[in-house]
């Protein structure tokens, strides 16, 4: 253990930008970044922490599935495949309460991404952009089809590193080393 704090500092640490970034999930996100966590289906769940977490963070990364109710995914040899869609859309037009405001957090110079099993997005000043793109899918079949507004696409639309979707690990670390060494020469 490096430090022990009681609730009460733990939350002072959080609420004063103590974390340089923060990965938290999400319920439903639309295009202006907003997030909602606390509401949905008539039933108030709670925030909890969520709020003092994510809105002094200097990056927040928001992570969830596509669509939720049935969704099932299969990865074969390295890209993903849906077996099975989702009943209901998690990227909506406009989310029914905001947990966390989007373009407030683009004014507090936060940097914001949300990565779903097969896409990751960031957000810019024009809303959503969508950034990468799982191998094996099509952006306007699986992904576009599936949300309730069409995102701005990235002119360097990125492909996913296959390796996230392979059993053997990436072996991240010995490319980091390895470029750390063609920097020292």
């Amino acid at each position: 253990m490096q430090a022990m704090l009681d609730m009460p500092a733990q939350f002072d640490f959080y609420d004063g930008g103590g974390l340089d970034i923060c990965f938290l999930s999400f319920a439903e996100a639309d295009q202006q970044g907003n997030v909602n966590v606390h509401k949905f289906n008539g039933k108030i769940m709670g925030t909890g922490g969520f709020i003092d977490i994510s809105q002094n963070t200097k990056k927040v990364i928001f992570s969830g599935t596509l669509t939720a109710g049935g969704l099932k995914t299969m990865i074969l040899n390295g890209e993903v495949r849906i077996a099975q869609e989702g009943r209901f859309q998690k990227l909506v037009q406009q989310v029914s309460e905001i947990t966390f405001n989007g373009m407030d957090a683009l004014r507090r110079g936060q940097e914001v991404m949300y990565i779903t099993e097969r896409a990751v997005f960031r957000l810019t000043h024009n809303g959503l952009e969508l950034a990468e793109i799982a191998p094996g899918l099509d952006v306007e079949r699986d992904i576009i089809s599936h949300m309730g507004f069409r995102p701005h696409i990235s002119a360097d639309l990125k492909e996913m590193d296959c390796r996230l979707f392979l059993p053997q690990t990436m072996e991240i670390r010995n490319e980091w080393l390895k470029a750390k060494r063609s920097e020292e020469e």
